[in-house]
Formats: structure tokens, C-alpha cells, sequence
């Protein structure tokens, strides 16, 4: 129980619907996605960060489905947009790392959405050894990312009993 955050920290997760995605929410988010990928994928040159950056709004206007933890002054903690059954993107603001709020959205996510699959950069091992810790395992790597950039990538899925 020691590890087990109080109540009154635990983060609120809200599910924000596509139409009521304000430009405030996207820019909320997209700061939170920055920071995130400033402290976890160092394999990125800044000018990598910044053209991947132009990408991030559309893809959070599009996401069916899009979760945010946010603490009770409601400040974003991170977020999480799903498709189906899988993972799309999962982001937790670089002071609320390691408190839990990545393991709360993914555990919703599995537990409502029946969550299973997800695709990480594989330089980035913090990722890596998370989705491992909660019971994803690789059955898949390609050798450079989706737009053709050298950074391979882990498709991963969950294992079930």
C-alpha cells in the first residue's frame, strides 16, 4: 500500500470528446507532448522535435478517442489517444512521471477500451520497460519509424492469461 498515491492526489480522467476539443485544449496538450518528448526521446534532434511538433495537433483533433489526467487544480498531468484496441499516443508531463498517472490511463484504457496493442520507439527504454511492466510483450520491430526515420520502432501487445 505504500506505493499507492492518496485519494486527493490520485489524477481525475476525463475522456474529451472530438467536437469539444477547443484550440485551448490542443495547445494544452501539445505542450504537455513537447516536454514529454524533450525528457524521453533524447534519439531526437531539436529540429526533429520542432517538424514532429507540426504533426501533434492534427493527430490530437483526429484521435477517436483522447483521455486527460488532469490534478485537482486541472493542470494536465498527461494524456492518452486511443483507436480501437490500440494505443496511438501516451504522453505524462515531465513532474508527473514515476507518480502513476501513465499507469492510470493505461490501466482505464485496457480495462474500458479493452486495450491491446501499442507501438513505441524502441530508443526510447523508459517506454519500453513500462508497456513491459504492464504486460505488454514485442512481437514485432521494423528498423525505422513511420515517416522512414531511422529510429526503429516495437509493436507491442498485450499478453493475456
Amino acid at each position: 500500500m505504500a506505493n499507492q498515491e492518496p485519494v486527493s492526489q490520485r489524477p481525475m480522467v476525463v475522456s474529451l470528446p472530438v467536437e469539444q476539443r477547443t484550440d485551448a485544449h490542443i495547445t494544452e496538450l501539445t505542450a504537455v507532448w513537447e516536454a514529454s518528448v524533450r525528457a524521453t526521446h533524447k534519439f531526437l534532434l531539436p529540429s526533429e522535435v520542432q517538424t514532429i511538433k507540426q504533426l501533434v495537433p492534427p493527430a490530437l483533433r483526429q484521435v477517436p478517442q483522447l483521455l486527460v489526467a488532469r490534478n485537482a487544480d486541472q493542470r494536465v498531468l498527461g494524456f492518452m489517444g486511443l483507436s480501437e484496441q490500440r494505443v496511438e499516443m501516451l504522453f505524462v508531463a515531465p513532474d508527473s512521471r514515476g507518480t502513476g498517472v501513465g499507469k492510470t490511463l493505461l490501466t482505464m484504457a485496457i480495462r474500458r477500451n479493452h486495450v491491446t496493442e501499442v507501438t513505441v520507439n524502441q530508443q526510447n527504454p523508459q517506454a519500453v520497460g513500462f508497456y513491459h511492466h504492464m504486460g505488454f510483450q514485442t512481437y514485432r520491430r521494423t528498423m525505422s519509424d513511420e515517416q522512414g526515420a531511422p529510429y526503429p520502432l516495437l509493436y507491442l501487445r498485450l499478453e493475456t492469461e
